[in-house]
């Protein structure tokens, strides 16, 4: 059974059994060496590294103060990757982000000439903090970098340095002084994870760490060439066909108006979405489910690796109408009643 698949030839399953084994042990390295700094939130950092090997963005919601921004930074500090931070602010403009063509003057025959300067957008750690603090103008600077992994300034277009990733925070959008993040943006973030409170061990942890002499560092575990390798191994693991399938009616049952929406004509999707996810959230799914996988120590997806990932796949990406505001019901819960209503296997007529 070969799981990574190479043109020049195929492995054997001793070195796809050791790829795999090295690929959990780089995760469980990285994931400790973040856990020196961030106390807690055990499933968000590995949501987060899960992102990172699945070769997408990621979005992190939630209050103030909860640890959004360290968690980034120190997943800087853990690899071996140039590290930008760009403060998201209402006054932030486009070319505060991607970079501008300045004048600049030839000393010797005094000609002037415009040069592209390179703005935090050409790191390959992309920390984008408080993203929704600024205008939509602002936030959709973005877009070709998240998507293309490139950058258009005047008729060029510069190409980023890879691995690239952007790692977003956001407070609740109910929060003052915040814009919401446009569809089209929120669909090139592979998932959404939501940051909850601490609990009490945490928190008095937190408080032995934050208000003492010592200051606790993350150490170098993985640099750019193993990242894109780790992104390799999970692009090459199995998924069986009936898999595959199921993710595909997944997302389609997240359609309204159609034969394939969850639950029939009165069911949550047809009375509460507005808009269902696009063929990027079955991307994320599957790559989600890749991922899941291989930290498991498996080396073909389940239907439980798709179930684990669907809320922060799909969370994001579901546009619900008044009715579902009306009525108190998220996209969590609407996620949920989905995946309930959503048999792993067709249904015969």
């Amino acid at each position: 059974m070969a799981v990574v698949e190479r043109e020049a030839r195929l492995e054997t399953p001793a070195e796809v059994k050791a790829q795999c084994e090295a690929f959990r042990t780089t995760f469980q390295n990285l994931r400790g060496e973040i856990g020196k700094v961030v106390v807690g939130h055990g499933e968000v950092v590995e949501a987060v590294l899960m992102s990172l090997f699945a070769g997408g963005n990621v979005l992190l919601e939630g209050v103030p103060g909860l640890g959004k921004t360290l968690l980034v930074r120190t997943l800087a500090q853990a690899l071996t990757l140039p590290f930008s931070r760009i403060q998201f602010t209402p006054d932030l403009m486009p070319a505060d982000v991607i970079g501008t063509n300045i004048v600049m003057e030839d000393p010797e025959t005094g000609r002037r000439r415009f040069e592209f300067q390179k703005g935090p957008i050409f790191a390959q750690v992309v920390l984008a903090d408080e993203i929704n603090r600024a205008t939509p103008k602002t936030q959709s600077a973005l877009l070709e970098a998240m998507q293309e992994r490139s950058v258009t300034s005047s008729g060029t277009t510069y190409k980023l340095a890879q691995p690239f990733i952007v790692l977003a925070t956001q407070n609740p959008i109910e929060q003052e002084g915040t814009y919401p993040l446009p569809e089209a943006q929120l669909d090139r973030f592979i998932f959404k994870i939501v940051v909850g409170y601490s609990q009490l061990d945490d928190l008095i942890t937190i408080l032995d760490r934050t208000t003492g002499s010592a200051t606790p560092e993350a150490s170098k575990v993985l640099d750019g060439p193993g990242i894109l390798a780790m992104q390799q191994l999970v692009r090459g693991c199995i998924v069986a066909p009936h898999v595959k399938e199921y993710v595909a009616r997944l997302v389609l049952a997240t359609h309204p108006g159609t034969n394939t929406a969850a639950g029939g004509a009165n069911g949550p999707t047809n009375k509460y979405i507005r808009c269902g996810a696009s063929p990027r959230a079955a991307q994320a799914l599957l790559l989600g489910g890749k991922v899941k996988a291989l930290i498991d120590g498996r080396y073909h997806v389940s239907f439980g690796d798709i179930k684990s990932v669907a809320a922060m796949s799909l969370r994001h990406r579901l546009i619900v109408n008044f009715e579902a505001e009306a009525d108190k019901v998220d996209t969590d819960t609407l996620v949920r009643q989905i995946l309930e209503l959503t048999p792993t296997e067709p249904v015969k007529a």
